[in-house]
């Protein structure tokens, strides 16, 4: 699909603004998913001075093919929703810096929000919401073959491996999704499970079992990545006998789960074990003025209804803040 013929129906004029480095912000959002771009929409009807500070906007959704479970879309796919999601952003005046990664925020009573092209913005408060990245094997022949037949996103890469036979590593809802999307394209897909048994929505499983060209292996676990310019087999080993075989493939699909993008805030706000933002039902952080939405936080259900939402009450948590004095 084309996205860019189907932006006449929802465009708007673009009128952010570069985010300024001598400027004190109400609001800084750092992250560019639905959490932050709803908090960014809340801020700015508040009419608080807002930056917003992206890698890249868009985040996961960006990397999803079909979604049929946002309400007021039967089935968007996943970057026509984050261009609709823009759109709606880019109508305000916000202080907007793209193409950025934020290194590190300082607290106290004006944060520093330190980004890795060597620039610091300051804001009265900081609504971070910088998501997750996937989560490697960390198995031999992986990080030499990245690129090279080494994937950990479906719907990017899907089309190259049109004919060839792939494995796809996870059985959990992206890995069946990856698995789906890539038996369309793919000679044959293999799907490789940890566990005894998938742990993906039944729907998902009901559609993988359609496809001819699909072998799971349940109880099995990658031990390496074999190949030199490209992946040429991928070494499985079954869990409970340790007997290992090389799966003729030509791509391996890592979705085996993600890693919260929380470096810039350790030391500075509370993590759980699992390096997530601890924050409380208003989104607020153990830091006075540091709020959290989405992906990155302790909140359960990584979805994007959910993200969108939590992004709102930050928004709205980080507004009160200000209106209070804090």
């Amino acid at each position: 699909m084309d996205f860019n013929l189907n932006l006449g129906s929802f465009t708007t004029d673009h009128r952010t603004v570069p985010l300024e480095t001598e400027r004190i912000y109400d609001v800084i959002i750092t992250g560019g998913g639905p959490a932050a771009m709803t908090a960014a929409v809340y801020c700015m009807r508040k009419g608080v001075s807002t930056g917003f500070v992206t890698r890249e906007i868009g985040g996961q959704v960006s990397e999803t093919s079909g979604i049929e479970n946002y309400l007021g879309y039967k089935y968007i796919e996943g970057r026509e929703l984050v261009n609709r999601f823009s759109e709606q952003v880019k109508q305000f005046e916000i202080g907007f810096r793209e193409g950025a990664g934020v290194l590190k925020i300082e607290t106290g009573d004006v944060k520093k929000v330190a980004i890795d092209s060597g620039e610091t913005f300051l804001a009265k408060t900081v609504i971070i919401s910088t998501g997750n990245r996937w989560r490697k094997l960390g198995v031999p022949g992986e990080d030499r073959l990245v690129g090279k037949g080494v994937a950990y996103c479906a719907i990017c890469d899907a089309p190259f491996f049109a004919g060839k036979r792939v494995a796809v590593v996870g059985g959990g809802n992206s890995g069946l999704e990856a698995a789906i999307d890539l038996a369309k394209v793919a000679e044959h897909v293999t799907l490789v499970q940890f566990l005894e048994h998938l742990t993906a929505d039944g729907i998902l499983i009901d559609k993988i079992e359609k496809y001819g060209n699909v072998d799971i292996l349940l109880e099995h676990e990658v031990k390496e990545v074999k190949g030199d310019e490209g992946v040429t087999a991928v070494t499985v080993a079954e869990r409970k006998t340790g007997k290992a075989r090389d799966l003729d493939v030509q791509g391996v699909f890592v979705e085996i789960g993600l890693i919260p993008n929380s470096e810039m805030v350790k030391g500075v706000v509370d993590l759980n074990e699992r390096g997530e933002i601890v924050v409380d039902c208003a989104c607020r952080t153990s830091a006075p003025g540091i709020f959290a939405a989405g992906d990155v936080t302790s909140v359960p259900y990584k979805q994007i209804i959910i993200a969108a939402g939590e992004g709102a009450k930050a928004a709205l948590s980080a507004c009160e803040y200000i209106l209070m004095g804090k």
